[in-house]
């Protein structure tokens, strides 16, 4: 008999739950974000997300950026709430790669979570708007940040720490300041601030399609990844150049999708999708760029593929090759 069969049941079943799980959390967290005023104990809910942040993340960080990235590029429904979703995932694992202080990071992510509660309703009306904010619009949107910061104190929120980088997250603070020489609400302000933008410019809008996600790191730090901005080089050593769940072209004219980082930015495991033609593989084919060619052309933003995909067997094969990459390394 063999032993492999059960085990890979289990894994499928395993990462059929992990699906689930996301859409739980993201189906809980707009809840909590849309009736602010209605929720009972809304600072212990928003805990309870984050520790379910938490869960997901450390459960496989690869499928958790898979997710998060196709969340991000794939739909306007509810944005506000991937948003602060995606915000709050990259954040966690930002505070990871700067080994930020507990009281730092939990601040952080639960700033990413409630950032736009005082603009819920109008956020998810400009993402699906084709037009630019009108005046009374871009009034609400200037003052968002007091408000959001407002609100939470009157929903029994204590962290001044918290609140405060709420009420300055669309503070831009100098890039060129070494972290560690900021106070702390303004080294949260500075990495919250960059990390909004990244995840607002990869998001889809009715009046404008996302950006790949190589231009949206290059609008934010230049077309170089300058190791001087260390919120940008960070955020792009952490979770890849192009990271998992984002489309790219090789340069052999075949379009694919990021799986899994490997131990360099610009060198992923990606599934081939589709040749130079269009012709789509039956089933996806798996390349490790890092190994041998074809290498990375370049990034593609999400409105480029037209293509729908089961990203249970995506994230699932991924997480395979990888092991199997692992097991071989150690022959």
């Amino acid at each position: 008999m063999n032993s492999r069969v059960p085990r890979r049941q289990a894994q499928d079943e395993e990462y059929e739950d992990l699906l689930g799980l996301w859409a739980d959390l993201e189906s809980s967290l707009s809840v909590l974000l849309a009736y602010p005023l209605q929720a009972r104990n809304f600072a212990a809910k928003v805990r309870q997300c984050d520790r379910w942040l938490q869960d997901l993340v450390a459960h496989d960080i690869d499928a958790a950026l898979y997710l998060m990235f196709q969340l991000a590029s794939t739909s306007t429904v509810g944005y506000s709430t991937s948003h602060a979703l995606v915000c709050a995932t990259l954040c966690h694992i930002m505070a990871a790669e700067l080994a930020l202080p507990q009281r730092e990071r939990n601040a952080l992510v639960r700033a990413a979570l409630t950032m736009n509660v005082g603009m819920t309703a109008l956020q998810d009306e400009l993402a699906n708007q084709h037009e630019r904010p009108n005046a009374e619009q871009q009034q609400a949107i200037q003052k968002h940040p007091d408000e959001g910061q407002a609100l939470l104190e009157r929903l029994y929120v204590t962290d001044h720490l918290w609140l405060d980088v709420v009420g300055q997250h669309h503070l831009n603070l100098p890039q060129r300041t070494p972290l560690a020489a900021l106070e702390e609400v303004d080294r949260l302000t500075r990495i919250l601030n960059t990390i909004d933008r990244y995840a607002a410019m990869i998001s889809p809008r009715h009046s404008r399609p996302g950006r790949s996600a190589t231009d949206s790191v290059r609008a934010l730090v230049g077309p170089g990844i300058d190791q001087r901005d260390e919120v940008g080089y960070l955020l792009v050593r952490s979770i890849g150049l192009c990271p998992p769940g984002t489309f790219v072209r090789l340069d052999n004219g075949d379009t694919a999708i990021v799986l899994r980082r490997s131990d360099r930015a610009n060198l992923p495991l990606v599934a081939c999708l589709a040749d130079q033609n269009g012709k789509q593989y039956n089933p996806a084919r798996l390349h490790q760029t890092a190994d041998s060619k074809p290498l990375i052309q370049s990034a593609l933003p999400r409105a480029a593929v037209t293509m729908e995909l089961n990203h249970r067997t995506m994230v699932r094969v991924g997480l395979y090759a990888a092991q199997r990459s692992t097991s071989l390394g150690a022959l």
